[in-house]
């Protein structure tokens, strides 16, 4: 399984019989799961998507938005809870090339990548359980094939 190091951008090979989420980068050192969101830009945000084989769920959001604060913590909370999922945020305002590739006309905007390639996304502030409901429904319906 191949781990982007969300510090340094270091493609990490896990092997099959060891766990990614104690893993560490063989780079940098630093934790490869790290159990919160990465902060993602136009710079860093391709390599992440692409070049990890697990799924990212991708929160866009913005500092002025108010539902998007309210969302950060929820996010936050699902991702320490989530061991096959990475997660990462965009700031739009930061990202704005990231933010239009995606096509973001609202925010907050959950994306779900697998393979760099979006499966789902969800528009509007959730709760926990509305987050790891539609997240649940997603990952079965895309990955239990």
């Amino acid at each position: 399984m191949h781990i982007v190091c969300a510090a340094c951008g270091a493609i990490n090979n896990i092997p099959d019989d060891k766990s990614h989420l104690d893993a560490k980068c063989g780079k940098c050192q630093s934790a490869l799961h790290t159990h919160h969101p990465v902060e993602l830009n136009d710079a860093t945000f391709y390599r992440y998507i692409e070049k990890n084989d697990l799924p990212v769920l991708v929160d866009y959001w913005a500092e002025w938005c108010g539902p998007c604060k309210m969302m950060g913590p929820v996010f936050a909370s699902v991702a320490a809870q989530t061991e096959s999922i990475l997660f990462a945020k965009v700031d739009t305002e930061n990202a704005q090339q990231v933010s239009a590739d995606a096509g973001i006309r609202s925010i907050p905007t959950l994306i779900l990548f697998a393979g760099g390639k979006e499966i789902e996304r969800v528009s509007g502030a959730l709760s926990e359980s509305q987050l790891k409901s539609w997240l649940a429904q997603t990952v079965q319906s895309h990955f239990s094939r």
